[in-house]
């Protein structure tokens, strides 16, 4: 019996569900999931196993055209790398959206390496629109496999899977066969809370904000984490705690839910907000995040 093994890169623009595909895919709610743009900070990989194959998805920011500071550009060198290593790109277009060659970056069309286009959201449009958006496609990217998809309904799953192993190599697995991913708990609980804070605050807080695994202590029936939100200025803060700490609370209390979910124990969870003036621009501040190296 052949296995199959290798990289399915996910990349696309912003909020074109990219995380949920992904999450789909794998049976697993690895990427955090906001009806917010950037989202995804990181490149994730989620790995799907079975007797026959594994497939290594990455997730991955989406594409910024214009990087407003250099988070966003490091953001983009996350994209970049993805380039690199890609047995197969899943590129991911809301049905809605206009199909563009220029949204398909350069380096993807050149590489040679198979295409497969998940027309995602496919509960937002009819067969008329779906039967000319394949169209579009394939216009522009002749050599491409176009799949329509839901990735919240779970529609039409199996046949990207299909079509990924009908494009992997043979070769041997890259991880053990019982992983699911190559990032830690504690990046997990930081971006559990990142999205809560995503999901309840507006504006410019949510892009604003970065998180900070401090201590994670891990006792047989309880695991005790404390977590830094760090902000950009002194109102910011102010905003993130709330009237009478109401708002810190509520983060808390839902991030804490979900991190027993998570982690399969109870939690108890100690958040703290502070300023790092202008971190998304500060390299120093970026390496600690995680963001260069």
């Amino acid at each position: 019996m052949t296995f199959k093994s290798g990289f399915v890169n996910i990349i696309g623009k912003p909020n074109a569900g990219k995380s949920s595909l992904m999450n789909a895919l794998i049976g697993e709610r690895l990427s955090i999931i906001t009806p917010k743009a950037q989202t995804t900070r990181h490149r994730i990989i989620g790995i799907l196993n079975s007797p026959e194959y594994q497939i290594i998805f990455s997730d991955t920011p989406g594409i910024i055209k214009n990087p407003a500071y250099r988070l966003q550009e490091s953001m983009n060198n996350f994209i970049e790398g993805t380039f690199e290593d890609a047995d197969v790109f899943l590129y991911v277009s809301e049905i809605n959206d206009k199909a563009s060659i220029d949204d398909v970056p350069e380096k993807v069309r050149e590489s040679g390496t198979p295409i497969i286009v998940a027309l995602n959201k496919l509960e937002l449009s009819n067969q008329k629109e779906l039967e000319q958006k394949v169209a579009d496609w394939l216009a522009i990217l002749p050599t491409a496999m176009i799949i329509p998809v839901s990735a919240d309904q779970k529609f039409n799953l199996d046949q990207v899977i299909k079509n990924i192993l009908g494009k992997l190599p043979e070769g041997k697995p890259y991880f053990d066969q019982d992983a699911l991913t190559d990032r830690t708990e504690r990046f997990f609980v930081t971006e559990i809370i990142r999205e809560k804070i995503l999901l309840y605050y507006q504006k410019e807080i949510p892009y604003s904000v970065e998180v900070i695994v401090e201590d994670f202590l891990e006792e047989s029936q309880i695991n005790k984490i404390r977590a830094t939100i760090y902000v950009m200025r002194e109102s910011q803060k102010g905003i993130i705690i709330g009237h009478m700490g109401a708002s810190i609370k509520k983060v808390s209390t839902e991030a804490r839910l979900d991190m027993e979910k998570f982690l399969g124990k109870k939690v108890y969870l100690e958040l703290q907000v502070k300023v790092s003036k202008d971190w998304r621009d500060n390299e120093k501040q970026l390496k600690r995040f995680g963001y260069l190296h």
